[in-house]
């Protein structure tokens, strides 16, 4: 096996459904459960009634809703495709790919891949993820940023030759220093103008002073209840408030004053804690799941970067990099329109495996964002500032992330949510488990949602708040352990056994107030195979229209439509027959689903914005393994960013 095969392997016990046969004892009963019982997780409480779960149910089609108008595309089923694909009457182009300059000056990409870590810096990063148009107010829909997060690095194809590991006697790895600073440098965020020609065309503004990259090794400042507090402190920043970098930005968030919110995912794959002893007791690492073998989970960056070795020295000050860790998890916000403004990682929301940070605003300017903890069996949460959103007062915005409170997710039966706050000296977060500071909640938030009673939900992803009434949408991506892991038993919220496609769930706030604490939920749709297909029962979904698995991506456009990214393995035997991973457009209101886009092998679609009048589209192509963008057969595969366009000028998805 080689390196990028081991990554993936590792990878996929983390962010892929398992290939399995996956009949097994509870399968009769679980059958008899998918043929006649989820419609009960349906609470009927939408103005136009719609069931995810009960085929029977009346569907209504809101008049304000457009039509989706184009032809689907089939499933793309041959596993040498190299392309993106769209409907006929479309366009598809790559506007930037990893490696591309930045700006002006910038060194251009090499395609044997011998750029190095000082190139890397100034070129776009790898893996494609979140990303966000903001628009320039005088020209919304023809000249704006884009900025989008680069999650990961594809160890095979950022190097000339692959990585290089050296195994010491004791099992540790050790890597080139070149090579981690160049890791380091491809991931973190982009920030590119773009705009449109008078020929419809979008291009890169190569001059503009706002392009930027942020990397792995970018300066930050850290604010909120746990800055400068004993747990952020380290050897190499004895403050606790500035910390070098930003890794594993999936999904995204915006605010509504312009700013970019990236998220830090699967940061613990990074770090190591050799000490098993210390590693027991330190809920800030374990509750996490920092490796505790000799080397952290894919890069061994420690061997270079002694951040990302979060053993305890007492011989150092601060314990060493011990509370490196503690300086991950956050959401990163970042000024777009201000090249020269430092990151802020916002410590008043709490630290996660966090997938995304959506807000919801409300006329009066109250705010909640919402966003998920993607592993398995973890919960959703909503962040409520304390002040509210200013229009007219940008400055007056700048900080309202320091202040507010944390909410985890109750999703209870017929329907029923409710969000308990993660507030220091309210029980059970109190002295008496364990808990002395507002900043420890923040820190060890996992911990205090598990005694909050917290739903235990499968991978919740990408969330989605539809633009007219509030409504929020998030994936849960699958969950191959439900009801067979301590702790993961079937809920109402999610009632599969082994779910290995994945569902979309819903919910409407109590007054349609973001910060209200109660909540009404269903299930908009179970994904996987049709009914009547010849597999297990707990693979049978409930899609009205074309097939897919493993919901990630999720967008409204500004018109309501409803676009679902999917991110499964295609070579699985779970996915026979669904082919690449695909864009497909849903109506919220009756349910019906029609595939947009698919991919090329091996890649997850990922990243959508659009323009104000919805006549462009962006999406991502992540991780590709052929030669996409190239398409040669020869050319290393990269990472990029897609615009589309309607032939004729029009809205996209009409």
């Amino acid at each position: 096996m080689n390196e990028q095969q081991r990554v993936d392997a590792l990878e996929a016990q983390d962010d892929q459904p398992v290939a399995r046969d996956c009949r097994g004892p509870e399968l009769p009963r679980r059958r008899q459960l998918l043929k006649g019982g989820l419609g009960a997780a349906v609470a009927g409480f939408f103005t136009v009634p719609v069931s995810g779960c009960d085929a029977s149910s009346p569907k209504g089609v809101s008049p304000a809703m457009p039509a989706i108008g184009f032809t689907p595309l089939p499933p793309q089923t041959d596993m040498t495709f190299d392309r993106v694909a769209v409907p006929e009457g479309y366009s598809a182009r790559v506007l930037y790919a990893w490696g591309d300059p930045v700006g002006d000056g910038a060194p251009a990409w090499q395609p044997d891949a011998s750029d190095d870590w000082r190139d890397q810096m100034q070129q776009a990063g790898d893996n494609h993820d979140g990303m966000h148009f903001f628009p320039f107010p005088e020209a919304p829909n023809q000249r704006g940023l884009l900025v989008m997060n680069h999650e990961k690095v594809s160890l095979n194809f950022l190097h000339p030759a692959g990585p290089t590991f050296r195994d010491g006697a004791d099992g540790r790895r050790f890597r080139p220093e070149g090579e981690v600073k160049k890791e380091q440098a491809a991931h973190g965020v982009s920030v590119i103008e773009i705009r449109r020609q008078p020929d419809g065309v979008w291009d890169r503004v190569m001059d503009s002073p706002y392009n930027r990259r942020i990397t792995g090794m970018t300066p930050m400042s850290l604010r909120g209840p746990a800055a400068g507090t004993a747990a952020l402190k380290t050897a190499s920043d004895p403050d606790g408030r500035t910390v070098l970098g930003t890794l594993a930005n999936c999904a995204l968030g915006f605010t509504p004053w312009g700013t970019y919110l990236a998220c830090e995912e699967n940061w613990p794959n990074y770090f190591v804690n050799r000490d098993r002893e210390d590693y027991v007791t330190r809920v800030a690492h374990h509750r996490y799941r920092l490796s505790q073998e000799q080397n952290s989970k894919y890069f061994a960056w420690e061997s270079v970067d002694p951040r990302f070795d979060a053993t305890p020295y007492a011989d150092q000050p601060h314990g060493g990099h011990v509370n490196e860790p503690n300086r991950f998890g956050w959401v990163v916000e970042i000024d777009p329109f201000d090249p020269d403004s430092t990151p802020v990682k916002r410590t008043a929301m709490g630290r996660l495996v966090r997938e995304c940070a959506t807000p919801s605003v409300a006329p009066d300017g109250s705010m909640a964002f919402y966003f998920g903890d993607d592993t398995r069996g973890e919960y959703i949460y909503k962040f409520v500032p304390a002040g509210r959103y200013q229009p007219d007062d940008r400055e007056a915005n700048r900080h309202l992330l320091d202040d507010g409170t944390l909410y985890v997710g109750v999703f209870g039966d017929r329907g029923k949510g409710q969000w308990k706050p993660l507030v220091f000296g309210e029980e059970p977060l109190t002295p008496d488990n364990d808990f002395h500071s507002q900043a420890q909640v923040m820190i060890e938030a996992r911990r205090a949602a598990d005694l909050l009673g917290a739903t235990t939900m499968d991978r919740p992803e990408w969330v989605a708040v539809k633009p007219d009434n509030r409504e929020v949408y998030v994936t849960l991506t699958n969950n191959d352990k439900r009801g067979r892991e301590e702790g993961q038993p079937i809920n109402s919220a999610n009632p599969r056994w082994e779910n290995e496609h994945g569902h979309i769930l819903r919910w409407r706030e109590k007054g349609d107030d973001p910060a209200a604490t109660t909540f009404q939920w269903e299930i908009f749709l179970l994904a996987g195979y049709p009914q009547g297909s010849d597999v297990p029962a707990n693979q049978i979904g409930t899609i009205q229209g074309d097939i897919f698995s493993s919901p990630d991506g999720l967008w409204f456009d500004p018109a309501g439509r409803l676009w679902i990214e999917t991110d499964y393995d295609e070579d699985s035997p779970n996915h026979q027959g669904m082919g690449t991973n695909q864009l497909l457009c849903a109506n919220p209101y009756s349910g019906e689903v029609k595939r947009f886009l698919v991919g090329p092998k091996g890649c997850e679609i990922t990243g959508i914005t659009g323009t104000p009048d919805g006549t462009t589209l962006w999406i991502n192509v992540q991780h590709p393994t052929l030669s996409f963008p190239a398409s040669d057969g020869k050319t290393r595969p990269r990472s990029a960013t897609v615009v589309i366009t309607k032939d004729d000028g029009g809205v996209v998805g009409s």
